[in-house]
């Protein structure tokens, strides 16, 4: 919601995202007051993820993203508090999926994850136990059937597709 105020409209996604995930106090004390901005009550993991990541496009540095994870997880669980053990499972399942996201809609990486890849990866994940198989494979297709991007991102790469020609076969 803080970047979506039309003051704020212009500023750089990515710029963000690098501000938001550097460890100086200052910083973290964005990154937490936007957290709190949240209410991701009765949210699936994914849906929350999609919110919190609307406002600003992740960094590349795995260091950053852990401490936004970690945060968004912390929130994630406060609004439902039921869903899983512990915050832990909410920030590895967070970051996983981020790498499932990354895996299935980057059209470089060949070698896709399978659902059965993902949920062996997620196994012991809730303090020691697993989470449903079918919750698992749910977040899994969830993550497939839409990317988690800005919503800039997809109008731009819409523009593009739009943008490329046919090939004329000369």
């Amino acid at each position: 919601r803080m970047f979506r105020d039309p003051v704020m409209e212009g500023l750089d996604k990515t710029a963000i995202g690098d501000y938001l995930g550097e460890p100086h106090e200052q910083n973290k004390a964005v990154l937490h007051g936007l957290v709190s901005t949240h209410n991701f009550a009765g949210l699936e993991l994914d849906t929350g993820l999609r919110v919190f990541l609307a406002d600003f496009r992740l960094p590349g540095e795995a260091q950053k993203i852990d401490r936004m994870m970690e945060k968004f997880a912390e929130q994630y669980c406060q609004g439902n508090a039921d869903k899983y053990e512990n915050a832990d499972t909410a920030y590895i399942l967070a970051f996983s999926l981020i790498m499932l996201n990354t895996d299935a809609h980057n059209p470089g990486i060949k070698n896709k994850m399978t659902k059965a890849q993902f949920v062996s990866n997620n196994r012991g994940i809730n303090a020691g136990q697993d989470l449903p198989v079918e919750y698992l494979e749910l977040l899994y297709d969830r993550i497939y059937a839409e990317r988690i991007s800005l919503g800039e991102d997809d109008d731009k790469r819409l523009a593009l597709e739009g943008q490329q020609l046919p090939a004329t076969g000369k």
